[in-house]
Order: structure tokens, then C-alpha cells, then sequence
């Protein structure tokens, strides 16, 4: 279990240092997720929310492990994550259209499978 918070602490701090976006766009996206989630529900229902946030959390999860897999924790390029060393210390610089086209695949099978639902 400690291996585990260790390896949560580990991505978290990534997430928290990295430059792949703008700190300003960081913090509005996290507004743009909620005024999406209150719109959908108020549309839909917020079941209907409860369904897609599941599902969108879960694919990510998992877009998330494949990424972290293929960079030995944000440590080597691939695909459209991109790595290089100053000074000594790996630095990610880029990311790109793989990575953002899973996330509009991932919201686009949420709201397909919520729309599912009764």
C-alpha cells in the first residue's frame, strides 16, 4: 500500500511541476469541466453525470497509465510526449494530438454511454 501512495505522490507532484500546458489554461479547465458537469446535468440529469464522469474518469485513468508506462514515468519520449534533458534532468517540453484526441474520444464514448442511460 505505502508503494502505492508513494507512486500517487510521484504523478501528482509531476502534474503539479510540468510546462506541457500553460498554468493559466491548468486552472481553467478545471471551470470548464464544472460549467460543462452543471450544464449537463441541468440539460440531462444528474445521473446522466454521475455516468459520464465515471466513464471519463476511468478511460483517462487509463490513458493516464499508458503514458506513464511508455515514458518510464514522464522520463522518455513517446508518441507525442516529448523529453529532453537540461542540466542534467529530464524535463518534458510537448504533448500533443494523440494525447488530446483521446481525451475528446474518451468524452465523446462518456457522453455516448451516459446518453444510455435510462
Amino acid at each position: 500500500m505505502t508503494k502505492l501512495i508513494h507512486e500517487i505522490k510521484d504523478d501528482a507532484s509531476f502534474i503539479k511541476s510540468h510546462s506541457l500546458q500553460p498554468k493559466w489554461y491548468k486552472f481553467l479547465k478545471i471551470f470548464i469541466l464544472l460549467g460543462f458537469l452543471v450544464g449537463y446535468g441541468l440539460l440531462c440529469g444528474f445521473k446522466r453525470v454521475a455516468v459520464f464522469l465515471a466513464v471519463f474518469i476511468f478511460l483517462s485513468f487509463l490513458v493516464h497509465l499508458l503514458y506513464r508506462g511508455k515514458t518510464h514515468k514522464w522520463k522518455k519520449s513517446w508518441l507525442d510526449f516529448v523529453v529532453v534533458e537540461e542540466g542534467g534532468e529530464t524535463k518534458a517540453t510537448s504533448i500533443g494530438m494523440f494525447y488530446y484526441t483521446a481525451v475528446i474520444f474518451n468524452a465523446s464514448v462518456a457522453l455516448a454511454i451516459s446518453q444510455a442511460v435510462p
